[in-house]
């Protein structure tokens, strides 16, 4: 789980995140969906509602606010063919306003109320947060609940957040080359499985969205059993069952909750290559993926054990694509290894570089695949295994410190369709993870045939007329 997981998300009003937040908010998170609840003393509490909805309240005194979220279990890959963004494109909609809620007042009562409040989606689920003082959780229900079933949009609403919607995906991906390349790169990766779509969703299909598609989307999936509400903060169990029965409990389900199924990614028949050039890129960057296991689907402790692996080979200046690289043959500018393996069907293992000046990107990959080779047959050895493991627990541990945290990691684990045991053994199941496990795991997923390798690279530059002339 050394990746944030693909996902888009903020109510419209929302200003556009600097690119430094988001790597320490990915950061922060990806610790967090980690972290062994159990060493900060978790009081969890878990239980359903009659209605289906699942219910997580975990109680933290120190402080007399709460975080409220609820998850619904749909995300990008749950989306029609033909309607990339319906999902994300929904999250936004999702502001505008019930018979109860004026449009645009959601967010306003809120932040009146000394809050704040924001969206998210991902592949897998989109989920809907409040952080406010505790005796405002009865009124955050209320209106949590009011536009779970109660939302009503207009044909200019839809016409009108559609432009905000391209113009998102203008700003942050078709004008950032990095953004487009990875793009790219992902959905030359997975062939069949829909993780390859871009949450934001293609342009073709997102200024084909319609109000008829978003309405049946949003009552499809927007039903208590296909949801997971989740309140961290200074209120016990009785307190959230009581609110919750009051508030939610009186929802009834629009449709039947099955089972989520996606085409299956097929095995792996042969090493995909990716070279993008553009104009606005100066340093060449390297990236290469792995189909791998997720954490639901892996057996044993192969999931564990990719990302200490991950953490081991690339995780930081100690690792040893680091001191090799950088360190020693002064290769590469950067370079580092993560495990993405919170997504439902399949996780990503991952490489990424840029070559110092003066090296030939060739030269570089080389090398990769060169220390890549010798680590499959060598493994980690143990005084370096012992080392990483520390510092994973360790950086899981304080990373936990928080409300938000605490509220994302298990309402993630369970729209994913993972347990909340999954997360609270993390800790003792990273302890055990061995040499062989790393090896054995490394093997079965480091292979040429189950990767896809991108170049970004700068433009060439352009031939001059004495180079045309000796053609």
């Amino acid at each position: 789980m050394r990746a944030f997981p693909a996902g888009s998300g903020g109510k419209p009003s929302a200003s556009p995140t600097s690119a430094l937040t988001l790597l320490l908010f990915a950061l922060a998170f990806i610790l967090a969906f980690m972290a062994p609840a159990l060493a900060l003393d978790v009081k969890l509490h878990h239980f359903r509602l009659d209605n289906g909805l699942e219910v997580v309240v975990i109680e933290d005194h120190r402080a007399p606010v709460v975080t409220h979220m609820v998850w619904y279990r749909v995300g990008a890959a749950d989306e029609p063919a033909g309607k990339t963004g319906l999902a994300h494109f929904l999250e936004h909609l999702m502001f505008k306003g019930t018979k109860k809620i004026a449009p645009g007042e959601f967010s306003k009562i809120i932040k009146r109320h000394g809050g704040e409040d924001n969206a998210f989606t991902s592949r897998d689920y989109t989920a809907y947060y409040q952080r406010i003082a505790k005796e405002h959780l009865g009124m955050v229900m209320a209106m949590e609940a009011d536009r779970m079933q109660n939302l009503q949009l207009s044909e200019r609403d839809v016409k009108t957040e559609l432009e905000v919607i391209k113009e998102e995906r203008r700003e942050r991906t078709e004008n950032d080359p990095r953004a487009l390349f990875g793009e790219r790169l992902v959905a030359a990766h997975f062939v069949a499985h829909p993780y390859r779509r871009p949450v934001v969703g293609w342009m073709a299909d997102v200024q084909r969205l319609t109000l008829a598609d978003v309405m049946a989307f949003y009552r499809r999936h927007y039903t208590p059993a296909n949801a997971i509400l989740v309140v961290v903060g200074d209120v016990t169990a009785e307190e959230v069952k009581k609110l919750a029965k009051e508030h939610y409990g009186r929802l009834k389900n629009t449709v039947e909750v099955k089972p989520r199924w996606r085409t299956p990614e097929p095995p792996p028949l042969t090493a995909r290559r990716l070279k993008m050039h553009d104009a606005r890129v100066r340093l060449p960057v390297f990236q290469r993926l792995y189909v791998a296991p997720s954490y639901r689907t892996a057996k044993g402790n192969e999931a564990h054990a990719l990302d200490v692996f991950a953490e081991a080979l690339g995780g930081g200046t100690t690792s040893v694509l680091y001191r090799r690289l950088i360190v020693e043959e002064k290769l590469a500018a950067y370079v580092g290894a993560w495990y993405s393996g919170d997504d439902r069907d399949h996780g990503t293992f991952g490489i990424y570089a840029a070559p110092a000046p003066g090296v030939e990107p060739e030269k570089l990959e080389a090398r990769i695949d060169a220390v890549l080779r010798e680590v499959l047959v060598n493994g980690i050895d143990e005084k370096r295994l012992k080392r990483t493991k520390t510092a994973l627990v360790s950086s899981a541990i304080y990373a936990l410190d928080s409300q938000f945290m605490l509220a994302r990691i298990f309402g993630s684990a369970l729209a994913t369709d993972n347990t909340i045991e999954s997360v609270l053994q993390w800790d003792e199941r990273i302890e055990k993870v061995t040499a062989k496990d790393i090896l054995s795991a490394a093997r079965a997923v480091i292979k040429p045939a189950n990767s896809t390798t991108g170049w970004l690279l700068p433009a060439p530059a352009p031939k001059t007329a004495a180079q045309g002339a000796r053609k």
